[in-house]
């Protein structure tokens, strides 16, 4: 590394400057209707699979009483489904439904066609376009080495 850079001072401004891009995209109103625990509880049951209430509550660390709000109203825009669970009758399984899986796409494309407007908008000029685009290999390799 260059003696002229502090790693530490790297590190800041880097989680700082990343921070605000990715509170900035949850902030700004994309079309899609959920809300962030709506999105966060799809998101988690999408990537781990069929499972209950409470278990999602613990893997996403809220109650299990806010989580069941949150899976009510999923359920009743028909984008997670509910059933018995096959080996124990007493259970029941969330799963989500193909409106769903839909519904996370929509909102990642929508948050995606969000920053490729910014970046459009004449904000950038081709160089900084093309210095964003040579940074997502290296995000990438520092997210792995975390």
């Amino acid at each position: 590394m260059n003696d002229d850079l502090d790693p530490d001072e790297v590190a800041s401004v880097l989680l700082a400057g990343l921070s605000a891009l990715i509170r900035r995209v949850r902030q700004v109103p994309v079309d899609g209707g959920l809300t962030m625990p709506e999105r966060t509880a799809l998101s988690h049951l999408d990537r781990s699979g069929p499972t209950t209430s409470s278990a999602l509550a613990r893997q996403v660390q809220i109650t299990a009483q806010a989580m069941g709000a949150t899976l009510s109203a999923l359920r009743a825009r028909g984008l997670v489904d509910r059933r018995p669970d096959p080996n124990d009758g007493r259970r029941m399984v969330l799963s989500v439904t193909e409106a769903g899986r839909q519904a996370l796409r929509d909102k990642r494309n929508a948050r995606m066609e969000l920053i490729a407007r910014s970046l459009t908008s004449g904000a950038f000029t081709r160089a900084e376009l093309e210095q964003l685009a040579s940074a997502v290999p290296l995000l990438e390799r520092l997210a792995q080495h975390i």
